[in-house]
């Protein structure tokens, strides 16, 4: 009697379009994985300050404003794989960000256009991840794979950045618009996050699912820094959490090409500050539909493009990402 092969017991391969990767690395095996993205996005605010005689009719200040965003976000992250069911992830970005704010006050006599541009780049936040696979999964049986993340904060602060106020940003008296002359980097906060990744192998499709639950650590004393290097106390700062579920499929073209096709979903809390939520503040919907290609150069090699668009006014416009893959 011949002997059965080995069961392999990890994920099916997905051309990754999330954080989290569909596949698990083997035990005793090294990925390295440089990386390239790109988001696009623009909003516009228009505000009214007066009143209205009529509903057609408005009596004072009109502040047409456009945003105009870059980033792109160079990475190289390592997994190591700890056993055929764990592995360890470390990411070190490095952000390029600029801003471009074009804005019209009409009713004040002026035709042109100001544009305030702004820039900053460095170091982001480095992240730390664990992923184990919990149960044993199998042709007719899904993967449960759970996740914790931690993000650090070794980017550049957005409350250490300088704003273009002379003396304060918020309440009556204050001296400017808040815009940073430099733009961060980081997020200013530390955080943590679990998640429970679902595949389910259906051929010819790769059905995948994922839920998790980004919490921010607050901070005490923030200050922020206004013009000639003076601090604007904020107190204590708590931006909300983040509840993210993503869903999708994925088809093997043949041996070597995967597509993958999902939907990616966040909703923010909104912020506090001194116990009390940020006036103007909302919870955000941020949603974004995803493409994603892969294809296995050699068995060490493997190329990734994602594409994402987005569906909601807050997310970006557009998201295009590059990963290359090497195990060792």
């Amino acid at each position: 009697m011949g002997v059965a092969p080995p069961q392999d017991n990890r994920p099916p391969a997905v051309a990754p379009l999330f954080e989290q990767p569909g596949v698990l690395t083997p035990r005793g095996r090294f990925v390295l994985e440089p990386s390239l993205q790109f988001g696009y996005s623009s909003s516009n605010r228009v505000v009214l300050v007066g009143y209205t005689i009529i509903p057609a009719l408005l009596i004072g200040l009109v502040d047409v404003r456009e945003v105009k965003r870059n980033t792109t976000t160079a990475a190289l992250t390592g997994r190591y794989g700890l056993s055929n069911r764990a592995e360890i992830e470390l990411k070190v970005p490095y952000v390029y960000r600029s801003d471009a704010t074009v804005s019209r006050e009409a009713f004040t006599g002026s035709g042109v256009d100001r544009v305030f541009d702004t820039s900053g780049r460095g170091a982001g936040d480095a992240e730390l991840a664990l992923r184990y696979q919990l149960n044993q999964g199998g042709a007719d049986r899904p993967y449960y794979v759970a996740g914790l993340r931690f993000k650090s904060r070794t980017g550049t602060d957005p409350f250490e950045v300088i704003t273009d106020c002379s003396t304060r940003c918020v309440g009556p008296n204050a001296t400017g618009t808040g815009l940073p002359l430099d733009l961060p980097t980081g997020s200013g906060f530390y955080a943590l996050q679990p998640s429970l990744t679902w595949l389910q192998a259906s051929d010819p499709a790769i059905l995948f699912a994922s839920i998790s639950y980004l919490h921010n650590f607050r901070r005490d004393n923030v200050n922020r820094r206004v013009l000639g290097g003076a601090l604007e106390p904020l107190g204590t700062v708590e931006p909300g959490g983040v509840i993210g579920f993503n869903f999708g499929v994925g088809l093997a073209l043949n041996d070597r090409a995967l597509i993958s096709f999902g939907y990616d979903h966040s909703s923010i809390a909104r912020t506090k500050q001194n116990g009390v939520p940020v006036a103007g503040s909302v919870r955000t919907q941020l949603g974004t539909l995803l493409v994603g290609f892969s294809y296995r150069i050699t068995p060490q090699r493997t190329v990734n493009v994602a594409v994402g668009a987005g569906l909601t006014r807050d997310t970006p416009d557009v998201q295009l990402s590059l990963r290359l893959p090497l195990t060792f």
